[in-house]
């Protein structure tokens, strides 16, 4: 009887042996699954996107490491929420560096070592959705990149403007740090184009933080561009599809330039600034204009009221003209001597480029002048050699008294009407 447990070895070896047979076999198969890159990227991506909502798919060849920093190198990647028919994202080349902690933590740890894309589009619309779909305890996380982040020729879309050549290079993100990054790119809104170059600094990358940037931007249109170097600072705050900095202080150095025409001037500006239905606005906004240049029909002037520039562009101003501009066709005596400030009221409302009628009230001691006039068929006629001698614009002007031709008028009231005018 001592001897009957004997068999029992050989029948757990026979129990053992398939089963490490098995693990063996499974062992061999997922060492040849993970030989294959594709298959290794869809592991991962499947993670990924299970921690964030999304299908991500990557049509072309991949790669990967998994000593020490886990890498994945994807090609030809789509990104859209479940049953979308439109891509939150697509991109030609997405690196990414996490460590394994990240990819363990399904989403509740989002640190990231570092992100390159290459020609990613991004689709504004998309993305508001997906980040509406998500648990409020996510929907304003900033994740941690220790390396940072690369952007190549990028593109934003939303439903009425775009963002073109977006190019941006950022050190390294952490969510209560300060942050400093290079952006690049091209806003359009037909037919409105702003080109920008900038160095940018936060405080922190949260809501409410500190924003300064510096660099250069370009307003353009068919005929006309603005050129500028800009200096921007201010409390940042981005909302679902807004973008406000209250208060804004905006100093520029720019240039106007049409054709042949070149007008430098200085322009700063004080207010809350938003971005909002693809229109800048600045209201109240407190604004100071320097012409530069003797030469230069622009006006110094200080003035405070309303702007806004998007497919058209709002003035409504208030100020003072602190000269008669040299450039402008001298005032009869007595208003040529005077050296009083003219007092201003400007409404303007149409094309960002001022070609459509603007209306402009000036007075001067006791003279008043109600004028209609498009900005550059004045500045046309102002550097015209010979020519009408009487400007293209529409006016009424009133004064006690006005010399002419060595003759004293009283009581003086002009009316010009721009399409009688030689």
């Amino acid at each position: 009887m001592a001897a009957d447990p004997a068999p029992a070895a050989p029948r757990k070896r026979r129990r053992v042996l398939p089963a490490l047979a098995a693990l063996a076999l499974l062992l061999l198969l997922s060492l040849g699954w993970f030989s294959q890159p594709d298959r290794a990227a869809g592991l991962l991506l499947g993670r990924i996107g299970a921690a964030l909502g999304l299908e991500i798919e990557a049509a072309g060849a991949s790669e990967y490491r998994l000593r020490g920093t886990p890498m994945l190198l994807l090609r030809d990647v789509r990104v859209r929420e479940p049953g979308a028919t439109t891509p939150l994202l697509t991109a030609g080349r997405i690196q990414l560096s996490l460590p394994w902690s990240t990819l363990r933590a399904r989403g509740d740890d989002l640190t990231v070592e570092r992100v390159e894309l290459d020609a990613p589009q991004l689709d504004l619309p998309s993305l508001q959705r997906w980040l509406a779909s998500r648990p409020p305890s996510q929907q304003t996380r900033i994740p941690t990149l220790t390396r940072g982040l690369r952007i190549v020729d990028g593109r934003i879309l939303n439903h009425d403007w775009r963002i073109d050549g977006v190019g941006a290079d950022l050190p390294a993100l952490y969510p209560d740090q300060p942050v400093r990054a290079r952006l690049r790119g091209r806003y359009v809104d037909a037919p409105l184009g702003i080109a920008f170059d900038l160095a940018v600094a936060l405080s922190r990358p949260a809501a409410n933080a500190g924003l300064g940037t510096r660099g250069d931007i370009s307003i353009e249109q068919s005929d006309w561009r603005l050129p500028a170097k800009v200096a921007l600072s201010g409390p940042l705050r981005i909302g679902d599809d807004e973008l406000s900095i209250v208060p804004a202080r905006l100093g520029a150095s720019a240039r106007y330039e049409s054709g042949d025409t070149r007008l430098p001037f200085a322009l700063g500006l004080y207010g809350p600034l938003k971005f909002d239905e693809a229109v800048w606005s600045l209201e109240p906004v407190a604004l100071a204009l320097r012409a530069q240049g003797d030469d230069n029909p622009l006006p110094t002037l200080d003035a405070h009221g309303a702007l806004a520039l998007g497919r058209r562009l709002v003035l409504q101003l208030d100020g003072r003209v602190a000269a008669w501009p040299q450039a402008w066709p001298a005032l009869p005596s007595p208003l040529g001597e005077s050296t009083s400030p003219l007092p201003f009221e400007l409404r303007y409302l149409g094309k960002p480029d001022l070609s459509e009628p603007a209306q402009l009230r000036l007075s001067r001691d006791e003279m008043r002048a109600d004028t209609r006039f498009r900005l550059p068929a004045v500045l046309a006629w102002i550097g015209a050699d010979g020519g009408s001698p009487l400007p293209p614009l529409r006016a009424t002007v009133t004064a006690p008294r006005m010399q002419v031709s060595g003759a004293t008028l009283e009581a003086v009231e002009i009316e010009l009407d721009e399409d009688a005018a030689p």
